[in-house]
């Protein structure tokens, strides 16, 4: 065992996973506790609330000793009683607030959607909180701005000039200074109702003509961001130029894709560039497609879907019961093309969806 790590946020198993390869011993905090968290966690404790984290952190630090600590989603301005590995807290804040970020994008001089004029219409709105691009929505005219924002009472947003073009991300390993891309993904959004723009997958590589143009910015990006570990770099990629979305200082949810068609451990990556040393280039060895599948209707899922691994991910225990819309599980495919690798995929959800019944 190469040390004992403690692994917080809204969703970790992807993390733990990938720790629990690398040789460490893991621990989390977690929303889900799927099954497949126990299978690579010594132990783990389940939150409701986001303000449940710091109480639950503190039961496990009286278990145990940990060497460091990582954030996932939604803990990564969290103090931690443990040694840190990651984006120090006074230089993640800045990436929480997405009109900070966008003055971030402009001083860095870096192409990124406008801020939308008073009046100007259609927009973007988003929320200047918040991860997965959850309540993302295009806003047409002055009244859907206003039904939109009674929707969100109190929470203030920003408005951007739509860019058009595909979703997609840059994985970049950072030393606070520096910074090399690792995987280049495109991104799979739900494409319809209020979640629309919510993040739903992925798909590595992503092969695109502009994909050198995007990693050149997503390495400037990075570099200045002062980031440390991994760290994603979000795109609209158009017909001309990508435009920059949006930089997450932590783990991304394309970690599987990334890890599966190159063959690689972001965990291990993320650690030994704490410490300062980024990693080689890599070349993709296949495709990987990684999508969630939701609830359409409320549902209680009796099925145990553990015998599909690892052809599916973030396994829910047998019994639990899902609202409509919520997220029920991972499935993926691979193949030596991005065509084989989906259709792979959308043979293995027609399999998972015979068990959600």
């Amino acid at each position: 065992m190469k040390g004992r790590v403690l692994i917080v946020g809204f969703a970790t198993r992807h993390i733990a996973q990938s720790a629990a390869l690398a040789g460490y011993e893991v621990c989390a905090v977690d929303h889900f506790c799927d099954q497949d968290l126990s299978w690579y966690t010594r132990d783990r404790i389940r939150f409701e609330e986001l303000s449940d984290i710091p109480d639950a952190i503190s039961l496990l630090c009286d278990r145990y000793s940990f060497d460091f600590g990582v954030a996932a989603s939604g803990a990564e301005d969290l103090a931690f009683p443990v040694p840190f590995c990651g984006t120090p807290r006074d230089r993640v804040e800045r990436f929480l607030d997405k009109l900070e970020m966008q003055h971030f994008f402009e001083e860095l001089g870096v192409p990124v959607p406008r801020i939308a004029g008073e009046g100007h219409y259609p927009v973007m709105a988003k929320p200047r909180r918040g991860a997965g691009g959850w309540r993302n929505s295009i806003l047409h005219d002055a009244a859907a701005e206003t039904a939109w924002a009674a929707l969100f009472p109190d929470i203030p947003y920003i408005r951007q000039e739509v860019a058009a073009g595909v979703p997609a991300s840059v994985c970049c390993i950072a030393n606070g200074h520096a910074a090399k891309a690792v995987a280049i993904n495109e991104q799979i959004l739900r494409e319809t109702g209020e979640s629309a723009f919510g993040f739903s997958g992925s798909i590595t590589p992503f092969d695109h003509p502009l994909a050198e143009e995007m990693i050149a910015i997503a390495e400037k990006v990075a570099a200045a961001s002062g980031c440390l570990g991994c760290l994603g770099i979000d795109f609209v990629v158009g017909n001309d130029t990508p435009r920059v979305i949006e930089v997450n200082p932590r783990f991304q949810g394309t970690l599987d894709t990334i890890e599966t068609a190159y063959n690689c451990n972001l965990f291990r990556f993320h650690v030994n560039a704490c410490a300062g040393t980024l990693p080689e280039p890599l070349l993709p060895h296949q495709y990987a497609a990684r999508r969630i599948l939701f609830a359409n209707r409320d549902l209680t899922l009796d099925a145990d879907l553990k015998a599909l691994a690892p052809v599916v991910s973030d396994i829910p225990w047998p019994g639990t019961f899902f609202e409509e819309g919520q997220a029920i599980t991972s499935v993926s495919g691979t193949g030596p093309t991005r065509d084989v690798a989906l259709g792979t995929l959308d043979k293995n959800i027609s399999t998972v969806r015979q068990y959600m019944r």
